[in-house]
């Protein structure tokens, strides 16, 4: 007689918002140079300006806080068109985000640089890669890039990387106790991105099983994922 597993329960994704206050960002040695820069505006090296680092580091909570404070408008890179630019400074400020050699049209994104000096426009863009990295085929983008100011954001240090957890879990409404904190600090790679997955992934579970969040879930869930450590 064959028996039947019962059907794997789904959890439904509840909606949950990440803060982008100035409140609500913690700040470090590994991002104390970009959010300097930030609190510093309008005081900055050059109109236009990159934040550079990995994905996860908080680039884009610091273009929010700038944005509320510039008053500035925010696209996404590969959003950007030559048609779209002058209306894209409208206001004087602009927010850029994610801009990759494979994710922007070159011509536009040539097109809003020159416009920004002409009309003397603040502008912020965000990049995994700083602009000499960039593998841009159009040689007077190229050029003008590897002009812009750029200031990195680093891989926390442990004790962001702990309060990022418990940041992120606060964004779920989602309490972890001491032991799940260290637990997940000491067992996953040391990035934004990496926290979030694994917050995002406990709760998941958590909400799938209808169990509380504990020790014993997030070394559950670490073992379903490829290459962690348990």
């Amino acid at each position: 007689m064959s028996i039947v597993a019962p059907p794997r329960q789904l959890a439904f994704a509840l909606p949950h918002a990440e803060s982008l206050s100035r409140e609500d960002f913690l700040d470090g040695p590994c991002n104390a140079a970009a959010l300097t820069l930030i609190e510093s505006w309008p005081d900055w090296p050059n109109r236009i300006m990159m934040l550079a680092g990995a994905e996860g580091a908080g680039k884009s909570h610091l273009a929010a806080i700038w944005a509320a404070m510039a008053g500035a408008r925010s696209t996404a890179a590969h959003s950007l068109t030559a048609a779209s630019v002058p209306a894209e400074l409208a206001t004087g400020a602009l927010v850029v985000e994610d801009i990759s050699a494979d994710s922007v049209d070159e011509r536009a994104l040539f097109h809003l640089l020159n416009l920004a000096r002409e009309q003397q426009a603040y502008v912020l863009m965000t990049s995994r890669r700083p602009p000499a990295a960039l593998d841009v085929g159009l040689r007077d983008l190229r050029s003008r890039l590897r002009a812009i100011p750029v200031v990195t954001v680093d891989q926390p240090d442990d004790h962001l990387f702990r309060a990022l957890i418990i940041k992120f879990s606060a964004d779920r409404q989602m309490h972890l106790d001491e032991t799940v904190v260290s637990y997940l600090a000491s067992r996953i790679e040391r990035s934004f991105a990496a926290a979030r997955l694994a917050v995002e992934r406990l709760d998941e579970e958590s909400l799938r099983l209808r169990r509380p969040v504990t020790r014993a879930l997030a070394a559950e869930v670490l073992r379903r994922t490829d290459g962690a450590e348990v």
